[in-house]
This record gives C-alpha cells, structure tokens and sequence, in this order.
C-alpha cells in the first residue's frame, strides 16, 4: 500500500514548486521515497515468480527542463518501470503515483521505426491472436481498451481498406488501469497490481514473440 504521507507530500510539492522549498523537505522526501522504493522492489519480487525482471527503475524526481515552456524543476508524482530480463522478453510494467490520478501502465509506449513497422505487419498478415487476447474477458475486464496515437490516414504501404487498418494504424500499443487514492493506500493494492500485470502476460508474450522473429516465425535473436 502506497503511503498517505507520499500523497500528502506530492500535493504540497504541486503548491510548491521550486528548489527552495525542497530543498527545505529533502530530508522528508528521502525517507518517503526510500519506503517507495523498498515497496517497488517487493513489486518486482513477486513479478518474478512468474517472469523475469532484470530492473526496477524509479525515476528521477527532477524534471528534464532544457526544452521545455514549464519550468517548474520538479514532477508531481513518483515513477517506477519495472524491466523484463533479456532479449526474448519485450515490454515492461509501469506505475505511476500521483494524487488522485495513479495508474499503471504495461505495453509499447513509444516502439522503435522498426518495430512498430514489424507489429503493423504481422497485424496487416494476421491480426486475430491480437485481437483475441485484447478482447479476453478476463484482460478486458482489467485493461479496458488500448491506448496510443494513430495515425489519420493508413501508414504509407498499408492497404487503406484492410479490415484491421484501425489497428493498423496505431501508433503505441499499450494499457492502463487508474486506481482512486483510496485503492492506492489499501493494504491489499500491491497485490492487486501484481494480478493486473499477471492477467497482461499474455499480450506482452505474444508482443515478445512478434518482435523477436520475422513474418515466417523464425527466431532473429
């Protein structure tokens, strides 16, 4: 369970935005974020009695601002992916804590040229193992639609007619799932958020499996 002291901390930190203040919180902000990330770690812990993940990363606080109109130097939530070990395993699981706007988060939120070249492919030869695992009772239930960009028009060298050009046309391929402030601090969340990812094992292996062969499903790993 996610700690009121954190949410309480983050809405201040929204209030207050700026090195000064804290600086002045530091203290108070390395002890709550310390406890996240013990909680993170448990998370990747019980993840890997069913997968493998090689990392569990928490993002930095600190806003990256050289190219941004908002200057304001901090995020207002907390960030964690969690990293599935190599190269055979594509996708991640992701999180996000923020006061009244938590979810997580799994799939391909911004594939390379080339792989997202290659799920359109395999989508325009055969879409219906996709579509089978996304409209899972159980996974749909969970994950709702999918989420992403797409494209306006069909992507250059697609058939603008192809039955399955909506899905074509994404741009990402993911998942989310929000949870109210109340859920994020039950003690049974941890939990809940490891069956979410559980429930999505299907589609990020299928995912995997697209992205480590070619259209003859041969392996190029």
């Amino acid at each position: 369970m996610i700690q009121q002291e954190l949410l309480d901390f983050l809405e201040e930190l929204t209030l207050n935005n700026n090195k000064d203040w804290f600086e002045g919180e530091k203290h108070r902000f390395k002890k709550l974020d310390g406890f996240f990330k013990t909680q993170m770690n448990d998370v990747a812990t019980k993840l890997n009695n069913t997968d493998l993940i090689e990392k569990t990363k928490l993002f930095r606080i600190y806003r990256d601002v050289r190219f941004s109109h908002d200057k304001t130097p901090f995020k207002t939530h907390r960030s964690v992916n969690w990293i599935r070990a190599g190269a055979s395993r594509r996708g991640s699981y992701y999180m996000r804590i923020a006061p009244g706007a938590s979810m997580i988060g799994i799939g391909f939120f911004g594939p390379e040229k080339e792989d997202l070249l290659r799920i359109r492919k395999e989508l325009e030869q055969d879409a219906q193992e996709f579509k089978t695992i996304i409209e899972n009772k159980n996974f749909a239930e969970t994950w709702g639609t999918m989420q992403g960009e797409s494209l306006k028009v069909a992507p250059k060298n697609f058939d603008k007619t192809h039955p399955d050009i909506e899905l074509i046309r994404f741009k990402n391929f993911f998942f989310t799932k929000t949870f109210s402030d109340e859920e994020i601090m039950n003690k049974t969340f941890e939990q809940q958020v490891v069956q979410a990812f559980l429930v999505a094992r299907p589609f990020l292996d299928y995912m995997s499996s697209v992205l480590t062969t070619n259209l003859n499903g041969e392996s190029i790993i």
